[in-house]
Formats: C-alpha cells, sequence, structure tokens
C-alpha cells in the first residue's frame, strides 16, 4: 500500500496538535492509600471513557513521576483527575496544572481534605459527569497510518511466536514506517547475541552508538540480576534458550533502519522505527528488574505515546492496557481458538499456508484500523484496562557523558 491507500478515520484532536483514537477521562491516583477511592470512581462512573492510572509508592520517584506526566499529555486522554490523600510526595494539584497546559480539563483534591472516602467520591463523580459532557464536544480530525505511533512487545512465547505472530508484527512494522508513521518495539533484553543485527540496521552513527550501548547494559544488568527473560512458560512452548527466544523477538522490529534508542516515557522526536530501552541504569541501590510483566512493557511503551499496542503470545494472555488499546496476537492457530473471546488476531495462517505473509499483514491492517476508529479491542470490550507503574532508576539520557 502506498501513503494514499490507507483507511482514512476520525480522531480526535488536543490543543497541542496532537491526534488521539481514543477521547478518556483519566482518573490518578498518586500513592497505594487512595488507590480503593479512584478505582471507585473509574467503577461506578459506568463509562468506558473513564481510565484509571497509579503509582503505588508514597517516596520519590522520578521514573514513575515521568511516566505518569506522559499518561497525562497521551493524546488518548482528553481530561484529567487527579486524586490525593494528602502526605504524599506526588503531588495531585500539580499534575492538574500539567493537565491544563495541555489544555485539557482537570481537577484534583486530596482525600483528607474532603472529608474520606463517601464524600472524595461524591465529589469525584461529579466532576466525571461534567468532564465527559464537555469531551462530547471534542473537534474531530482525520487520521491515517502516517499519523499512528504503535507500539510492540512479546509474552507469554512459543515456537509460533517467531515463526508467525512476530513475524506479522514486523510486516506491518514495515509498512507503517514506510506510510510515514512510527513503530516502537522493546525488550532488549529479548535481543541476546544479536547486537551485530540491530547495529547492523542503525540509521546513523549515533544511532549505533546508542543501541551498542543500550545492548550492552542490558547485558550486563541481566547478569548481575541473574535474571533473562525467559520463563518456564516459554520452555513448555518449545523455546529452549534465551538466544533462541531473541531470535524471535527481534522480527517484530521489521526491517526498516533503526532511528535510534527511546528512554521510557521520551517521546519519538520524528516518525521511523525506534527502540525503547526499559532496562534499569546503572545504580547504586540495583533495584528494579526489567519487565517484571507484560503490563509494565506495555505501559512503557503507551508512556512514550504509542496510540495503541500489540502483544505477541504464542501461549495466550487475558490482560488490556490502560490508555492505549491493547491488540493481542497470536501465531498459535490452538491458542487462538482456544481464548478466542480474548485474543485479537491470528497469524497461524501463516504457518499452515492458507495465507501469505502479505495477506494476513492485509488483515492485520484492518483490524488496526477498525480499533484506531473506535471499535474497541477485546481486552477493551471485557474491561481488561491493566497497568503496572514500578519504582525504577532510570536516566533521561539514553548515552551517559563521557560517550
Amino acid at each position: 500500500m502506498s501513503k494514499q491507500d490507507y483507511p482514512v478515520w476520525s480522531g480526535f484532536a488536543r490543543a497541542n496538535g496532537k491526534k488521539g483514537i481514543r477521547n478518556r477521562v483519566l482518573v490518578i491516583y498518586t500513592v497505594k492509600c487512595e488507590e480503593f477511592v479512584a478505582r471507585e470512581l473509574v467503577t461506578r462512573s459506568g463509562s468506558p471513557d473513564v481510565e484509571l492510572v497509579g503509582f503505588d509508592g508514597c517516596t520519590d520517584n522520578q521514573y514513575a513521576v515521568r511516566q505518569i506526566i506522559s499518561l497525562i499529555r497521551h493524546p488518548n486522554i482528553g481530561a484529567v483527575l487527579a486524586v490525593g490523600l494528602g502526605c504524599e510526595y506526588m503531588q495531585p494539584e500539580w499534575l492538574s496544572k500539567i493537565a491544563v497546559e495541555e489544555g485539557k480539563p482537570a481537577d484534583w483534591f486530596f482525600i483528607q481534605q474532603k472529608g474520606g472516602t463517601v464524600p472524595s467520591i461524591e465529589y469525584g463523580l461529579e466532576w466525571i459527569k461534567k468532564a465527559l459532557c464537555i469531551l462530547k464536544d471534542t473537534p474531530r480530525v482525520p487520521m491515517t497510518f502516517s499519523d499512528l505511533i504503535i507500539g510492540a512487545e512479546c509474552g507469554g512465547s512459543d515456537y509460533t511466536s517467531g515463526l508467525a505472530g512476530n513475524v506479522v508484527v514486523g510486516h506491518l512494522f514495515d509498512r507503517l514506517v514506510d506510510a510515514g508513521g512510527t513503530a516502537i518495539f522493546e525488550e532488549i533484553v529479548e535481543a541476546i547475541g544479536l547486537d551485530f543485527y540491530l547495529t547492523g540496521r542503525a540509521a546513523t552513527p549515533e544511532a549505533r552508538r546508542e543501541i551498542q550501548y543500550t545492548y550492552d547494559k542490558a547485558l550486563d544488568y541481566c547478569r548481575h540480576a541473574r535474571q533473562y527473560s525467559i520463563s518456564p512458560g516459554n520452555f513448555a512452548g518449545g523455546l529452549s534458550t534465551i538466544e533462541e527466544k531473541s531470535m524471535g523477538a527481534v522480527v517484530k522490529s521489521g526491517s526498516r533502519p533503526i532511528q535510534g534508542v527511546l528512554k521510557v516515557s521520551q517521546q519519538p522526536p520524528h516518525a521511523g522505527l525506534w527502540l525503547l530501552d526499559s532496562t534499569p541504569d546503572p545504580y547504586f541501590m540495583d533495584f528494579g528488574i526489567t519487565n517484571p510483566s507484560d503490563n509494565e512493557g506495555l505501559m512503557d511503551l503507551t508512556s512514550c505515546g504509542a496510540h495503541l499496542v500489540f502483544l505477541v503470545t504464542g501461549r495466550g494472555n487475558v490482560v488490556g492496557n490502560a490508555v492505549a488499546p491493547c491488540i493481542k496476537i497470536t501465531g498459535n492457530a490452538d491458542t487462538y481458538n482456544r481464548m478466542d473471546g480474548d485474543m485479537d488476531f491470528n497469524a497461524g495462517p501463516m504457518l499452515d499456508g492458507t495465507q501469505t505473509p502479505s495477506e494476513n499483514t492485509d488483515q492485520l491492517i484492518s483490524l488496526v484500523t477498525d480499533i484506531a476508529s473506535g471499535i474497541p479491542s477485546k481486552s477493551e470490550a471485557l474491561g481488561h484496562r491493566e497497568f503496572h507503574i514500578l519504582y525504577k532508576y532510570q536516566e533521561k539520557t539514553v548515552l551517559p557523558c563521557e560517550q
């Protein structure tokens, strides 16, 4: 497909010039103590357009703070309500001001000042009701593939992931980049042994330095933590080593030049294919393993501005994702048929020969267009809106100063 051949749908215009595929109210809790009130606000609102995210920690963590701010600024978010208790580090008033600066309706409150659980829920529900009414008047704008940012990660991999599931994502990423859009892949810890392949695709010498440094850092971290990204489920699915898993995982990046490395919550400077580094940077506390769950990885991609995210899983998964719709893809036809209420896309026809990779990619493009147009993914329809925001240490820049 050429750029002009891709479908056009109606998106949501943001004051900062971005375009969203959803128009949601984001309820944020700033410490675990507030989660119940914030979750009740989302549940009792009765609207699929009210979303929940939050950070469980009470003390400062700039990695988590940057992630929350990036979600406030996300183009799928139209309004923000920040809920505080009254004694935590991350202040809800400050978060609300950031949303207002983005041109989004916003409010905040402290549960302590509102008088506890019941008055806080009453106040929050009334504000959400008003915010949803305001969002009905959000201007609509045309969108197509050149406007999209899509993130991809894999989890619960089996032998079909590297042969079909990740393959169709790689083909779609190639087409997305060719159309002028933006693709982000992550899991550098699932590129073990493939640094030469990734650096060989670097778009610039600077991108090559970024990729090599990021790879070396991830490998060193895995050795130090004695934790590689392979699990008993992978073994049960037919994979034997992290190197074997890595060969399949990297396929989802496609074949286009890699523009550089992003840090979590960093927005891509321009269109093209980008590698996301979610590995902690060296720090004396040595805390924060990389990608403890699929939901953490999906939130990392979302924080970089992904309108929607792919989760490739040969063995199957049921999760969704907050803020950005999640499309779950499997290359295992048995998994798809057994879990068809949760899995969105079957790449298995590429393995049994009933579809070519190009035909299967055409089908995935059609599904992406439908979901970007507003049709819920299966996880959205079921109410899966998981999120996972960690304590972690990560610098804002890819390369240290001495590089």
